[in-house]
């Protein structure tokens, strides 16, 4: 048996994250990760607490395709909810997110310690990853993920 690498293990971890979601149009998780390798944080996308879960009561943003809409809906990010539950965003060195951040969330990570994006499916806009590239931060797009979790149960 194959021992997973670091970035298949926390992107395995991002996808758990995820499952717990309640946006009924993608469900996202991140996982914020230290350089030594350990958890700071998580975070999975749905509206804000105490509000009605998307899943039983779709938003306005819902039927948006991906990267549209963004303002019409209510659900926070994987990446800053992650964020909120960081006691020191400047321990950061690596973001694993089951998809490639938006602008939005680029730059609040950008104001973090966070050098290295891990993600596994690509967002329709490139300019969140350009931005990053251009700030000297790095990306890595994990693919084949689809085997790697047919071999967990």
């Amino acid at each position: 048996m194959k021992r997973v690498s670091k970035h298949e293990y926390f992107a395995k971890m991002a996808r758990l994250v995820a499952s717990r979601a309640t946006c009924i149009r993608r469900r996202v998780g991140c996982v914020l990760v230290n350089r030594r390798g350990h958890v700071l944080a998580t975070g999975y996308n749905g509206v804000p607490s105490g509000s009605v879960h998307c899943i039983d009561k779709p938003c306005a943003g819902s039927s948006f395709p991906s990267g549209q809409g963004l303002d019409a809906c209510e659900a926070i990010h994987a990446e800053q909810n992650a964020l909120l539950q960081c006691k020191d965003v400047f321990e950061i060195q690596t973001a694993y997110v089951t998809t490639q951040p938006c602008m939005t969330c680029v730059k609040l990570l950008l104001n973090t310690s966070c050098q290295l994006i891990v993600y596994e499916e690509p967002y329709p806009d490139h300019a969140a990853l350009d931005f990053w590239k251009k700030n000297g931060r790095d990306a890595i797009q994990l693919s084949g993920l689809e085997n790697i979790f047919a071999h967990c149960s």
